[in-house]
Order: C-alpha cells, then structure tokens, then sequence
C-alpha cells in the first residue's frame, strides 16, 4: 500500500514537467498503455485535449485523495458498527451513514483538485503542448499572450480570471472543511 500511496501522491512533489514527461511515455502512441489504448480502443492522448484532461486529473487527484481520506479517517466507526448491528447490509452503512459523513470531505476535495487542474502548466504542455484550440489551457494562454508585444492586457485578463476562479474554488474549499470540522466537533 505504501508503493502505491507514493506513486498517487509524486504529481504533488516532482516537477510538473517531469510528471508531463512520464505521462508522454507511458500515455503516447508509443508508450505500453498509450499504445494499447490506441490500438484498442483508438484513445489518443498525447498532444490531444483528452491529454490535458489527463495530465489536469493526474496533477489534481493527490489533493483531492488527501481530502477524502482525512474525511474518510474522522468516521466515527462506531457509527458504522451501530448500523450493522441493527442489521444494515454493508452497502446500507455505507450509503447512509458513512457517505452522508463524508460528502463534504469529497466535494472540498474536488473543488481543490478542479482548483489545481485550472491551473495546471508544466505536466500539461509537456505532454500536449499548447495548440490553439485543442490543447491551450487557461495558464498556457497567458504563457503565449506573454511572449507576444502587445499581447499583456490579454494575458492579465486572463490571470484575473485565473484569480478568480482560484478564490472561488478556495473560499468554497475552506466552507465545507469548516463544515467538517463542525461536524466531527458535534455542532452540525
């Protein structure tokens, strides 16, 4: 378990480039599972947007493991233990005691990892590159707009929006952790 907790959670500490740079391997036309898919399936995801998506999910996913694991952690199991003693099936407990118990932990989480997604540069331009209109992310739109005289009003507008949509995420993050918080303290 701990071989496969460090392999989920190396996006959060390696280079974005790095992590991009695995992802071209393994996930390109010729890398093992890249190669498979294609074939199989005729999946592409170097140098396409389902790339980005991929290397967006893989850079955000540790953050939001974390969250439902601390969620998944503050359950009280004698909770769980109180439901199957009066007879609820394994799926029952789940679905009505820990689910309900853990929500908030699994939406603060996928507001963070959609949060880190946004954002996203190194991983994702190492394995897609920056093609207008199929891999230019939000982050490599202002890259480009930087590298073009003229071109700061755009990228500012765009780093407003990036701005924002940060604060968003975050402020709706800090919500629901103080809701869980409340929570595990007994006041909700």
């Amino acid at each position: 378990m701990g071989a496969v907790n460090a392999l989920v959670h190396l996006p959060l500490i390696l280079p974005p480039v790095v992590t991009g740079y695995a992802l071209l391997l393994t996930f390109g036309r010729k890398g093992p599972v890249g190669a498979f898919l294609d074939q199989a399936f005729g999946l592409v995801f170097a140098f396409r947007w389902t790339g980005a998506a991929l290397a967006a999910a893989i850079m955000g996913f540790p953050l939001m493991l974390r969250a439902m694991r601390l969620a998944i952690e503050a359950v009280d199991p004698r909770l769980e233990a109180a439901a199957a003693t009066l007879g609820a099936a394994r799926i029952a407990v789940f679905a009505r005691v820990t689910l309900p118990l853990i929500l908030p932990g699994v939406i603060a989480g996928a507001i963070l990892a959609f949060a880190k997604a946004m954002g996203e540069f190194g991983a994702t331009i190492t394995f897609v590159s920056n093609i207008p209109g199929q891999t230019r992310t939000l982050p490599a739109a202002i890259y480009t707009a930087l590298q073009v005289p003229g071109e700061e009003p755009i990228a500012a507008r765009l780093a407003a929006i990036s701005v924002a949509v940060a604060l968003a995420a975050l402020f709706a993050s800090e919500l629901v952790s103080r809701r869980i918080a409340a929570r595990i303290r007994g006041e909700a």
